[in-house]
């Protein structure tokens, strides 16, 4: 059996959007990637918003961890995707040798309950297309 693919979701304060991802990830490709998530600049903690918002849909984060970018979390990583933080140039030099992803996803922190929801849902279909193309071995 092949080595599951190793994905890193990456935001800026991982407290939300990598969370999530995260979240999802673990939900849906437990099978086939090992997951992990982490910010250029973390918060420090998991918002409560997020973890209600996750909870909606039956998964728990309560016990995720915010996490600082090492260059050692890229070196793991086959797949980097960044959501909306496309700044990981301070990280990023040859050594690194994973797939890098963009996903423009709007932070919803300080904004409506249905822009948490919204993009929710954005992260979801990304974390599920992303699974079917790792699965077709297009990535």
């Amino acid at each position: 059996m092949a080595r599951k693919k190793r994905v890193l979701f990456v935001c800026v304060g991982n407290s939300c959007r990598s969370q999530m991802a995260e979240g999802f990830a673990k939900r849906y490709g437990r099978d086939i990637i090992e997951v992990k998530s982490a910010g250029t600049a973390a918060s420090g903690v998991v918002n409560r918003s997020t973890t209600e918002a996750m909870r909606e849909v039956g998964i728990d984060i309560s016990t995720h961890t915010s996490d600082q970018l090492t260059k050692d979390m890229l070196l793991w990583a086959d797949v980097v995707v960044t959501m909306g933080c496309n700044s990981l140039d301070y990280f990023w030099d040859e050594e690194v040798r994973a797939r890098r992803i963009d996903w423009q996803i709007e932070d919803p922190l300080g904004k409506p309950w249905d822009v948490m929801v919204r993009v929710r849902e954005d992260i979801e279909k990304k974390v599920r297309e992303l699974i079917k193309r790792i699965k077709e071995d297009k990535l």
